[in-house]
């Protein structure tokens, strides 16, 4: 008798909580999951890491990364990340966060800037380009995104990757636009943000750097933009290649006074 009693005090529980459960929906179920991931977000180790190494004298000139100028001067970081990719003037290049770490790398530090470019993700010198790109974003939180549209190559890349986003090709006839073009299209029951217009603060390009739960590792914008290329069956592109470097100019313009949330936490 006991244990029927239990049984139905379970049962009259449940039915009393189907009309809540049942009026949330799967984003919002998400977003939950993803605000108790966040205290304790393990990019903060990754941001930790990041600070340890702009500060640290290393590479062959026994050199710190203090004097890098990331867009806003010579050893500014505030502010840096929601205004890249941009053109720079002394390479003559547009560049965003990471291939300007590595130009810095080289420059100050002595490191082979087309050795760390050929270094898989996660690996060697390239798993603390991230680790810096996480802390530099994590300086810019909370900060509106803002990139200059005043450079003609800076209006060039945003034309560029605008065409690659749209562009469609591959086994299965995907482009970017496929999966973030449209209203209303999942995957994995989570909502795919629109990336062609604003989608708003912390969302798509407002939220990387980000920690992946699923595999245990920190993302950067060019592993996520790379990622993006497997899952459409396209050849990698090269890191910090002109087309990812486009991609990220077209999605940060878009995004502009969107709040950055980098680096955040993602399933």
């Amino acid at each position: 008798m006991k244990k029927a009693a239990t049984l139905s005090m379970a049962a009259a529980l449940a039915l009393s909580l189907a009309p809540a459960m049942a009026q949330k929906t799967a984003s919002q179920g998400i977003d939950e999951y993803r605000a108790m991931l966040q205290d304790g977000n393990p990019a903060e180790l990754f941001e930790a890491k990041g600070e340890d190494l702009w500060k640290m004298a290393r590479g062959p000139k026994n050199a710190s990364l203090e004097k890098c100028d990331l867009g806003q001067g010579p050893g500014v970081v505030k502010g840096a990340f929601v205004a890249l990719p941009r053109y720079f003037a002394d390479t003559q290049r547009m560049q965003d966060l990471e291939s300007r770490l590595v130009t810095c790398m080289e420059t100050l530090q002595g490191f082979n800037a087309a050795e760390i470019s050929k270094t898989a993700f996660g690996r060697g010198e390239m798993a603390n380009v991230t680790a810096l790109a996480t802390w530099i974003a994590a300086e810019s939180k909370g900060l509106k995104f803002n990139l200059s549209q005043s450079h003609q190559q800076e209006q060039t890349f945003y034309e560029v990757g605008k065409r690659l986003f749209f562009q469609r090709g591959g086994p299965h006839d995907f482009s970017c636009a496929s999966c973030h073009g449209e209203e209303g299209k999942r995957i994995r029951l989570q909502d795919l943000p629109i990336l062609s217009k604003n989608p708003g603060d912390g969302v798509g390009f407002a939220a990387w750097p980000a920690y992946r739960v699923s595999n245990g590792q920190m993302w950067s914008m060019q592993l996520r933009l790379n990622d993006c290329y497997r899952q459409q069956r396209f050849p990698y592109p090269g890191f910090a290649s002109d087309a990812t470097v486009a991609l990220a100019t077209y999605l940060g313009v878009n995004a502009k006074g969107a709040v950055s949330i980098a680096p955040a936490i993602k399933r």
